[in-house]
């Protein structure tokens, strides 16, 4: 069972007429929840207007979470070559369907969509920065080089999400500690997290190493590029 029927339609009420006084720079809305059934269980999916971006971005929700402790959540940030077409470049598409899948298995949980795609920086300049990738610069070089961080995202948008749908703290699913840090930054209450680790392939294993090296993600990447007890790319 998703969001009761009137839960939804008082989320919705309340976002209406939302101004965002505490936070006049970003004011977060749900304009829209809807039942979506998927291959990995029964989903409601809910549609955000802001006006931080202006860009819309998607909660897919198992279960309900309103006014619930302990969610568990995956901030899943936008990656078209991945998600979508099945790139081994990344392990994007490999995260967001392992999320999706134990998610669909638990209780309750949330997959935030984020269209911050490129880790920010938007999809021209990501290819852009592939691009320097295939002349030899790893994935922090290729941003620098553009003009850019490592990582450009903000998770304040994720943050005011989250309190729109009334959760009240959540176990993060993430490899991420500056993602998890940002968050608690803009006032996530995170009480635990939970490794989204896939393993490597052939053509992806360069930049999980640069995230583990220069990014702090915690992979367990050994020198063989093995890691333990983590599931195979999905196809």
């Amino acid at each position: 069972m998703g969001i009761p029927g009137p839960l939804v339609a008082q989320l919705l009420e309340e976002s209406k007429d939302h101004t965002c006084p505490e936070s006049p720079e970003i004011c977060v809305r749900v304009l829209a929840i809807a039942n979506l059934p998927t291959r990995f269980g029964d989903y409601q999916v809910a549609a955000f207007w802001n006006t931080l971006d202006r860009k819309e971005h998607a909660a897919f929700i198992h279960g309900n979470v309103v006014d619930q402790e302990e969610v568990p959540v995956r901030l899943h940030s936008e990656c078209l070559t991945g998600d979508a077409i099945g790139s081994l470049r990344c392990d994007c598409r490999d995260q967001l369907l392992e999320s999706l899948e134990r998610i669909g298995k638990m209780e309750s949980g949330i997959v935030l969509y984020l269209r911050q795609e490129g880790r920010g920086i938007g999809f021209v300049n990501k290819i852009k920065a592939y691009q320097l990738q295939d002349s030899g610069y790893d994935t922090v070089q290729a941003n620098e080089l553009l003009g850019f961080k490592a990582d450009e995202r903000d998770y304040a948008m994720a943050a005011h999400m989250l309190a729109t749908l009334r959760v009240k703290s959540i176990r993060i699913m993430t490899n991420n500690p500056d993602k998890m840090k940002d968050l608690q930054e803009h006032g996530v209450r995170i009480v635990g997290r939970i490794p989204v680790v896939v393993a490597p392939n052939e053509h992806d294993r360069a930049y999980m190493r640069t995230k583990q090296a220069k990014l702090g993600h915690l992979l367990g990447l050994e020198q063989d590029d093995d890691l333990s007890n983590a599931p195979s790319p999905r196809p």
